[in-house]
């Protein structure tokens, strides 16, 4: 293990969450680099960096960690009482309907149970750029699996679904919303829809690294490209791979349109603060959320294996932190990303994570997230922090 130099700061009382993130960018041999952040109700508690070209202003590729942006924007319109997600997504967006659509209801889609995760033949890298041209994809698509029955990740496809019933009731797409009513009032370095003046801040995510072995037994286990995880993502299009999914977020239109399914870009301290100025508030800012709609997102929904990525619990719009790590509170939401962000809040203790990696994590799994978190959560709550706080 080499010897890596870790940048940022700590507060008092969290050096062992340094010393544990030291040895996590050492196992990398240092050269990936990554980020680290932590809020404890609504203080910064860690803020680190390390790895070549990595800084405190780093941005890159979150992947599916962008859900969980998009799901703050749906949460403030149930909040608002502008969105009934108990009626049929067709209720906002009629050409859903078709194709066997007509009874699935908006809630059916922020908990994966829709049976909507892609569609036949798959999407081209500027498809999937364009949620306006997924959406359109998916008028004539019938669902993979009846509605309700089970629930499937729906990867590329929610947003794009969403996407159409928040601008029928605002008249403003999610990413606007996002930058209206969260970023810029909250000063996040969390972008759905990167503006060109920032490309400069933007790390490409690099592919993984793998010896011969891991890549034989990763294609041997790999996903039937017509099952419903090749499907969902998006390895039913032609010559499209997992390779493709880690790069997608180095497609600068992409970036600039900012897919609210994957398309995100922004830092471990952007993810931590974001969710802190969710359920805490920042800065003197209250917090976006209410008591009831902090109770209402984190509910669990879904639970069991998930027809596309087997064991993957849903509360409403995120995961379900509080299962996927037993030691947060059951009441945990947030959404990690295919190449090893992380996301999340635990409401119970106020503690919120955020974490990004430059390198992709092989075969979609960052296992040290879970050690990461387990560190920072027993570091804050056993020892005063979270009551003092």
């Amino acid at each position: 293990m080499s010897t890596v130099e870790i940048h940022g700061t700590v507060a008092e009382g969290f050096e062992e969450v340094r010393e544990e993130f030291r040895a996590v960018v050492a196992e990398e041999d240092g050269q990936s680099g990554a980020q680290l952040a932590a809020y404890l109700r609504g203080r910064k508690v860690v803020d680190l960096w390390a790895g070549p070209e990595v800084t405190d202003t780093t941005l890159t590729g979150l992947h599916s960690s962008s859900k969980g942006a998009a799901g703050l924007v749906v949460a403030l319109l149930i909040q608002d009482g502008v969105l009934d997600i108990d009626r049929p997504v067709a209720h906002y967006w009629p050409r859903f309907a078709a194709a066997g659509k007509e009874d699935i209801t908006v809630r059916d889609v922020l908990v994966h149970r829709s049976g909507v995760i892609g569609v036949g033949g798959g999407f081209t890298v500027a498809e999937l750029a364009d949620e306006g041209v997924i959406a359109e994809r998916l008028v004539g698509q019938r669902p993979y699996f009846a509605p309700r029955t089970a629930h499937g990740y729906g990867g590329f496809v929610m947003y794009a679904i969403l996407g159409q019933v928040v601008r029928a009731v605002t008249g403003s797409t999610v990413q606007q919303l996002f930058e209206q009513r969260i970023r810029a009032p909250y000063g996040l370095d969390v972008y759905l829809g990167l503006p060109a003046e920032l490309d400069h801040r933007y790390l490409p995510i690099l592919p993984w690294r793998a010896t011969t072995e891991m890549e034989a037994a990763f294609a041997a286990n790999s996903p039937n490209p017509q099952g419903l995880a090749g499907i969902s993502y998006n390895l039913n299009a032609r010559g499209f791979t997992a390779a493709d999914v880690m790069a997608l977020p180095n497609d600068p239109q992409l970036r600039r349109l900012g897919q609210a399914s994957a398309g995100g870009v922004g830092s471990a301290r952007g993810l931590a603060r974001m969710y802190a100025a969710a359920v805490s508030g920042v800065d003197g800012r209250p917090p976006l959320l209410s008591l009831d709609t902090i109770e209402t997102v984190s509910e669990i929904h879904s639970s069991g294996p998930d027809l596309v990525r087997g064991q993957a619990p849903y509360t409403l719009g995120f995961e379900a932190k509080g299962l996927l790590l037993p030691f947060l509170g059951v009441h945990a939401f947030g959404h990690a990303g295919s190449a090893g962000s992380d996301g999340f809040v635990d409401p119970h203790s106020g503690l919120t994570y955020g974490y990004t990696r430059r390198r992709a994590a092989f075969a979609f799994n960052a296992p040290e997230n879970a050690r990461l978190a387990a560190v920072l959560h027993r570091v804050a709550t056993g020892s005063g922090h979270a009551r003092a706080a």
